[in-house]
C-alpha cells in the first residue's frame, strides 16, 4: 500500500493468520491486562475487500489509567494517537508512519464500545448483502480521499459513520451482543 493512496484489496485468506500472530504478540505484551483480544474491522469478515490493515480490539478491565497499556503497546512498536475517543476507545497503530499494518483499539470489557464493534463485525459476517454494501461504500470513498495525513484518514472513517451506525442498530436489535469471556481469549 502506497502512502499516497487508500488500497482496498480483495479479501486475503491470510488475514486471520496475521491476526492470530499479532494476537499472540499482544497477549505476551499485555499479559493479564488483556481480557479478550478480537479480530475486528473489515479484514475480520471473510470475503470482504478491505484496506490490508489488521484491526484488533483489546478488551481491558478499565481504560484508565492508559499508561500501562501504552507502555505494553510501545514495547512492540505501536504508537498511541491521542484523540477525544480515548475516553471510550484509545487507538494505537504500527508502524508509526503510514501505511499501517496493524491497528489496536482498546475497549472496556463488557462496555458499550466492545459490544458495538463485535455486533457490527458479527452482523457483516452473517449478512453478505450488508458486507457488499459496506465494500461498495468503502471503494467509493477511497476514490475521493488519499491517506496522506491523519486528517484524511479521519475523514474516511467519518464518511462511513452513517452506514456503521445503521448496521450497529440493526445488529444490536437482532441480539448480536456478547457477554464477557474468559481472560486472554483471542478470537478471529
Amino acid at each position: 500500500m502506497s502512502e499516497d493512496e487508500f488500497e482496498i484489496s480483495p479479501y486475503d485468506p491470510k488475514w486471520p493468520a496475521a491476526f492470530a500472530a499479532e494476537a499472540e504478540r499482544l497477549g505476551h505484551a499485555f499479559g493479564a491486562l488483556a481480557l479478550r483480544i478480537e479480530h475486528n474491522g473489515s479484514t475480520s469478515v471473510p470475503g470482504l475487500a478491505a484496506k490490508p490493515v489488521i484491526d484488533i480490539q483489546v478488551s481491558v478491565a478499565s481504560l484508565q489509567p492508559i499508561a500501562p497499556y501504552e507502555t505494553c503497546l510501545r514495547s512492540i512498536g505501536y504508537v498511541h494517537v491521542p484523540h477525544p475517543d480515548d475516553a471510550f476507545c484509545p487507538f494505537f497503530h504500527r508502524p508509526a508512519q503510514w501505511p499501517h499494518t496493524h491497528h489496536v483499539h482498546l475497549v472496556e470489557i463488557g462496555g458499550v464500545e466492545e459490544q458495538r464493534t463485535l455486533a457490527f463485525r458479527d452482523y457483516l459476517r452473517e449478512h453478505d448483502d450488508a458486507a457488499r454494501e459496506y465494500e461498495r461504500l468503502k471503494r467509493s470513498l477511497t476514490k475521493n480521499l488519499t491517506p496522506s495525513n491523519a486528517a484524511t484518514r479521519e475523514a474516511y472513517g467519518l464518511a462511513k459513520t452513517d452506514f456503521v451506525e445503521r448496521i450497529v442498530k440493526i445488529a444490536l436489535a437482532a441480539g448480536y451482543t456478547r457477554s464477557a469471556t474468559p481472560a486472554n481469549e483471542a478470537r478471529s
